[in-house]
């Protein structure tokens, strides 16, 4: 199949399926393991299936639909046709030497999220980062990586952040501590650029961006960064991606992800605005 462009989701095409498919087998009373036992597969393939964690066969999906007993054909056809949309690859399939395979689900993710909402202690985000800020993070993140693979994975997030200004961007709303604007990743230079690239930014009707400031003390969300991603389809959960030094947690149970949602209120509550955050930018750059 051909890679598909940015922004085009078939990432959200395998939950939307994943979970059409669960609903269909609860309305039959049908258990994941005799699911599985039809499709040849295990009870915990069946549950990744209907997460989209994974790629979906054409033929295990027809087999399910019968199962559920699913026999209007406009019905089936739109179904596997969903199937086969599923299956496309990423445009970030063609990073895959260097982007693990925990970081493709976000990737994916991302490129269909309607609003991402993140917290960031360390750095400044992704999408958010200058070229030149991007290239020393990812410095020194991997050390053992040649010059090639750092070209690579910059190219890759500069990629990313061409949503922002594309056709259905989406909304970015970001709370930065005060840490990630004095942090001197890569040196004077390199962080008057990321400061200078975050006021321009800033300026994108679709983004927010706010600073957390050393003064307020402790605050919501001292636990660590995270991201919360909502989606435009509404049978779609807000997932919450916590990242780890070794892999990441998408978290999409309703309970987890209020605890998140919560604590990202109360940031946005008691950050500086907007506008107070784009001053405390500017003094930052006077001072540097």
């Amino acid at each position: 199949m051909t890679p598909e462009s940015p922004g085009s989701g078939s990432t959200v095409r395998r939950i939307l399926l994943g979970s059409q498919l669960r609903r269909l087998r609860e309305q039959r009373g049908v258990s994941r393991q005799d699911a599985g036992y039809v499709i040849r597969a295990s009870e915990s393939k069946i549950s990744r299936l209907e997460l989209g964690r994974v790629s979906f066969k054409e033929r295990d999906v027809a087999d399910l639909l019968t199962l559920y007993g699913v026999a209007d054909e406009s019905e089936r056809e739109a179904l596997l046709g969903l199937a086969q949309e599923a299956n496309a690859p990423g445009w970030w399939h063609r990073y895959a030497d260097v982007l693990p395979n925990w970081f493709q689900t976000y990737v994916g993710l991302e490129e269909a999220a309607a609003l991402i909402r993140t917290y960031e202690l360390q750095f400044v985000p992704g999408l958010l980062q200058s070229e030149g800020y991007a290239r020393a993070v990812i410095d020194l993140g991997n050390g053992g990586a040649t010059a090639e693979e750092i070209d690579q994975r910059v190219h890759l997030r500069l990629q990313r952040q061409q949503r922002l200004t594309g056709a259905n961007a989406p909304r970015v709303w970001a709370v930065l501590d005060e840490a990630a604007l004095r942090r001197p990743i890569g040196g004077t230079e390199v962080m008057r650029g990321q400061l200078e690239h975050l006021i321009t930014v800033s300026k994108l009707p679709n983004v927010t961006i706010q600073v957390m400031p050393f003064k307020f003390g402790g605050h919501a969300a001292e636990g660590g960064a995270f991201s919360i991603l909502r989606f435009p389809e509404p049978d779609l959960p807000d997932v919450v991606y916590v990242e780890t030094l070794t892999g990441a947690l998408y978290l999409d149970k309703r309970d987890d992800v209020d605890v998140y949602l919560q604590a990202m209120e109360r940031l946005s509550v008691d950050s500086a605005t907007p506008e107070g955050t784009v001053e405390m930018i500017g003094e930052i750059l006077r001072e540097t």
